[in-house]
């Protein structure tokens, strides 16, 4: 019998703090049995009629009340057990999370009530699609859940990063869709998708009770919008949007019931009907303004961290001149607000208007974070050759998360493997064995005592070996978990709005989606190719130490050989625009990227893509990982994404601009970059951080995130967290409230360069 994995504890970095379920104890746990009940009752069904019926038990009912300033409806509680797309917010497909229900059961004091708990959680245990997948894929020694760091790969199953052709919706309306749906036959993911169009009628109509109860006591002011928000919501009931509030509406309740926490291209989607009312003038800025204002709030409600991505500007809209009204107002909101949800994001091109740029410096300026930049002009030719697609579906890219690409309405990028490179590096150092457990970590691959290594080559070559083991495991464990995912669950609302999951009368998973691809989360790459070249050079060059002297001091964290960590952290390193030195960075970086790109090729994928990301998990993933030869000391964090590691990066912006520009963005599927300015040098130097910036973008630099913060502050929040509670860093493909992060997330932010 196979021995059973625990998957109790965190399955995700949470950051945000959660807003309070609006039910009572009772009636959340009422609420979950009646879900487990459907699901029990449901088991021999085809997995997209168990699933409406399970939905049905959640939707309407877990929808909440208005808040007192809100413009549009559409508020969702979610509890430990229920259906969803990711575990930002709940779960994936039919899911339990353990340690929410076990901290649910600590607030009953009913004994009967705790059995009810206790019984809940026996049958998830079973049932649970992430479980389900776990009970596959993890290992003793090799792979590890997220967010388990003591392995150098980590696995999950997850749906990251959907983003739904909203233009279908808009054009179609619920009662199109329905019909559409109708026209293609009958089989039970078409009756089912049927079922879940009527049910999002449920919800609307649960919206106009939830309008109507906050009616009751509203001012005469208040009342307008309430009546304005139940009108609207009757007619998109049954028919397309026709003005913006319509619009902004009915694409909110519908992102809510399909569970996805990112949003994509929507100034196209909306700006025509924005640019309508303002011609019209049913609306103007200042009003539109407001209900923007209200999506922000909404957004941030949801307290989803990495994610909320909204974006505007770039090529490949149907509509840029509407389009770019909405970004030009949302510029505004997102300067305002300052919130840490929405992700907001601005394409930009050579063809940007030059104010639509202006306002997003000034916005980044003000200390928001956002928007975070990328280059179409780079990036749009580097999806066509990653992901194999022409432009005009290039052009639909957009990034979520911490940087992983998708195209809108397309495919699907969901990053359910990570890999830790710098740990498999090390792991090839001490004969296949990890320094921080003990255990043999190698595989089949034969990894000989570092005294062996009689050249660079040598070494190179067998860590390689080592890679490519672990390349196979994550290729084999993406694939899996799309299996396992639609082995359960048909993702419903999602199938609907994803190109062509309805035509070809499929699921999103079971062949519906017209591009399945993925990516592969790869952290520690730039402490490992600074290791590299130290010991190339130390020791294959210039002959100063034997690679076992490293192997000793290292295996000693360095106590007693500080002379020997002092001359790693001599050597250069990356972000410097040290030309050897980055030439190794970037030959890691094309053989990991075109080595996990060519096994989704051959494995059928559309695309299998790294992403060189960050999402605090070079911190985490750091305590687990030991010292290692660019002089890191053990348990120290692992540098941020494509950034160098805190600290080395000495010769300027340009220098450090210089050197992250030199990974060619066409062999991976995204890559964050951040860099941090002083308020004075943002605001009296602009016209020069802006030629460093097109400098940059002109060398191929895609992507940039900026964080615009004075000297001493950050060091005075980590003393006096009550004097900056709105204080918003950028941590990596997110941002995040300064002094909610955790001590040691905060001193690896504080260790990155800020550039005066």
């Amino acid at each position: 019998m196979k021995h059973k994995i625990n998957i109790d504890g965190a399955q995700n970095v949470e950051v945000s703090k959660p807003i309070p379920c609006e039910k009572s104890i009772e009636e959340q746990l009422n609420i979950m049995e009646a879900y487990t009940k459907a699901h029990k009752d449901s088991v021999g069904l085809d997995k997209a009629e168990r699933e409406i019926r399970c939905l049905s038990t959640i939707f309407p009912v877990l929808f909440r009340s208005l808040e007192d300033d809100d413009l549009i409806a559409g508020r969702l509680d979610f509890l430990p057990i229920g259906f969803g797309s990711v575990t930002s917010i709940g779960g994936v497909g039919h899911y339990c999370v353990f340690h929410k229900l076990r901290a649910f059961k600590e607030q009953l004091t009913n004994t009967e009530d705790k059995k009810r708990v206790d019984a809940l959680y026996d049958y998830w245990q079973e049932h649970d699609v992430k479980a389900i997948y776990c009970q596959d894929v993890l290992t003793d020694d090799t792979t590890g859940r997220f967010i388990d760091c003591h392995y150098p790969f980590m696995a999950t199953a997850r749906l990251s990063g959907m983003m739904l052709n909203y233009k279908r919706l808009m054009r179609e309306g619920i009662e199109g869709l329905k019909k559409d749906i109708r026209q293609q036959g009958d089989n039970t993911f078409l009756r089912a998708s049927y079922e879940a169009m009527e049910l999002l009628q449920k919800v609307i109509d649960k919206q106009i009770a939830l309008v109507q109860d906050a009616k009751q006591n509203a001012s005469k002011q208040r009342l307008l919008d309430l009546q304005l928000m139940e009108a609207d919501l009757r007619f998109i009931r049954e028919q397309p949007p026709t003005t913006f509030h319509q619009s902004l509406q009915l694409f909110w309740i519908y992102a809510l019931c399909a569970g996805v926490i990112n949003y994509g291209r929507m100034d196209d989607v909306l700006g025509p009907y924005l640019q309508n009312d303002l011609d019209a003038g049913r609306l103007d800025e200042d009003e539109a303004y407001r209900y923007l204002k209200s999506l922000w709030k909404m957004i941030e409600n949801r307290r989803t961290t990495v994610n909320g991505r909204i974006i505007v500007g770039g090529v490949g809209r149907e509509h840029p001149k509407e389009a770019d009204t909405l970004a030009r107002i949302a510029l505004r909101v997102c300067r305002d607000t300052r919130y840490v949800e929405p992700q907001f994001t601005l394409r930009f091109s050579k063809d940007t208007p030059v104010d639509i740029m202006d306002m997003a410096y000034d916005c980044i300026g003000s200390g928001a974070t956002y928007p975070t930049l990328y280059n179409d002009d780079v990036n749009v030719p580097a999806v066509m050759h990653a992901m194999r697609v022409e432009e005009a579906i290039a052009q639909q890219y957009v990034p979520f998360g911490c940087g992983e690409y998708v195209i809108q309405g397309k495919s699907v990028g969901t990053p359910n493997t990570l890999l830790n490179l710098l740990k498999l590096l090390n792991i090839t150092l001490n004969k296949g064995i990890d320094p921080n457990d003990q255990k043999y970590k190698a595989g089949p691959v034969h990894v000989p005592p570092c005294e062996e290594f009689k050249s660079f080559d040598d070494l190179y070559n067998t860590y390689k070996e080592v890679l490519d083991y672990y390349f196979d495991l994550s290729v084999d464990a993406q694939l899996h978990s799309y299996e396992v995912m639609n082995q359960e669950v048909s993702f419903l609302f999602t199938s609907i709005l994803m190109d062509d999951c309805i035509h070809r009368k499929k699921a999103l998973l079971d062949g519906g989606v017209e591009i399945l691809g993925g990516t592969n989360e790869t952290y520690g790459n730039i402490n490992t190719s600074d290791a590299l070249y130290a010991i190339k050079k130390l020791v294959y060059e210039e002959g100063k130490y034997t690679l076992a002297q490293f192997h000793e001091a290292q295996m000693a964290d360095f106590d007693g050989y500080e002379h020997i960590r002092k001359e790693l952290l001599r050597q250069d390193k990356y972000g410097n625009d040290a030309k050897e030195c980055d030439a190794l960075a970037n030959d890691l970086y094309e053989y990991v990227a075109k080595g996990i790109r060519q096994r989704g090729i051959q494995k059928g994928l559309g695309y299998y893509l790294i992403v060189i990301s960050n999402n605090q998990t070079n911190t985490d993933w750091g305590h687990q990982t030991w010292a290692s030869l660019d002089g890191r000391k053990a348990g120290v964090f692992m540098n941020p994404a494509n950034n160098p590691q805190g600290g080395a990066a000495k010769n300027g912006p340009t220098a450090c601009l210089n050197s992250l520009a030199k990974f060619q963005a066409k062999y991976h599927g995204g890559s964050v970059q951040n860099i941090k300015f002083t308020p004075r040098m943002f605001r009296e130097d602009r016209e020069k951080i802006k030629m460093l910036f097109q400098t940059y973008f002109d060398k191929g630099g895609c992507q940039l995130m900026v964080t615009v913060v004075d000297h001493g502050i950050l060091e005075d929040a980590q003393k006096h967290p009550e004097k900056y509670p709105d204080l918003i860093v950028r941590v990596a493909g997110y941002s995040a409230v300064f002094v909610n992060l955790t001590k040691d997330i905060q001193d690896e932010l504080l260790s990155r360069c800020l550039y005066d």
